[in-house]
C-alpha cells in the first residue's frame, strides 16, 4: 500500500496498530498545519516548532486512545493547543515578545511595511488577551473552527469558549481601533 495516496482514515488506523511508517506519513501531512497553528497562537517560530515536535511526540504515545480515525485532525489540533497552554501555564510568559516583534519592522518605504506594521499591531493586541482568551479567538478566526469545535480543542465548556471569543474580540476591537473603517472604535467582523 502506497501511504503517500491513501486516505488519511486508513493512514490513522494503520498508524493505531503501531505502524511506525504510517504515523511518519501523518506527521508529513499534519506537521505543516500544526506548526502553522502554533505560530499563530505563540508568534514564536522556534517555540513553536518545538510545540509541534512535542505535539506529534503526544499524539504518538495516546493514538491508541484515539476512537475514530476520522477524527485525528481535531485530536491532533486540541493536543496541540494544550501542549501551547501547557507551556504557557509553566513559564508564566507573556503570549508575544513585543520587542522581538518591533525589530522585524521594515523600512517605511518597503512594500512589506503596512503589511508587518498590521501585523506587528495585531501580534501586540493579541498579547493583551488571556492564554485563554487568544486560544479562543485565533482557533476562531485564524482556524475557521465552530465554538463547539473550540470547545472540543481546548477542553473548555462551550460557554466558557463563548464568552473568551465574545470578550476577546471586543479587546481586539478595542486595541486595533485605528483600524476602523467607519470610526466606531471596531470592526464588527473582529
Amino acid at each position: 500500500m502506497n501511504l503517500a495516496t491513501a486516505a488519511e482514515a486508513v493512514v490513522v488506523a494503520l498508524a493505531i496498530t503501531g505502524d511506525g511508517p504510517a504515523f511518519e506519513e501523518l506527521v508529513r501531512r499534519r506537521q505543516a498545519p500544526t506548526r502553522a497553528l502554533l505560530r499563530r497562537l505563540c508568534r514564536d517560530h522556534a517555540l513553536a516548532d518545538d510545540l509541534a515536535q512535542e505535539t506529534f511526540v503526544q499524539a504518538w504515545r495516546a493514538l491508541g486512545t484515539l476512537r475514530q480515525a476520522g477524527a485525528f485532525g481535531g485530536w491532533l489540533k486540541r493536543i496541540a493547543v494544550n501542549a501551547w497552554l501547557a507551556h504557557q501555564r509553566r513559564v508564566g510568559a507573556p503570549l508575544v515578545d513585543l520587542a522581538a516583534v518591533a525589530e522585524v519592522v521594515p523600512s517605511p518605504e518597503s512594500p512589506l511595511a503596512g503589511r508587518v506594521a498590521v501585523e506587528r499591531d495585531l501580534d501586540a493586541a493579541l498579547a493583551r488577551l488571556t492564554s485563554a482568551q487568544r486560544a479562543c479567538v485565533v482557533l476562531t478566526y485564524a482556524e475557521g473552527l465552530s465554538q463547539s469545535e473550540v470547545a472540543e480543542a481546548t477542553g473548555l465548556p462551550l460557554g466558557t469558549v463563548k464568552s473568551h471569543i465574545s470578550r476577546g474580540a471586543a479587546a481586539l476591537r478595542g486595541h486595533l481601533s485605528d483600524y476602523s473603517d467607519d470610526g466606531d472604535g471596531g470592526r464588527s467582523d473582529v
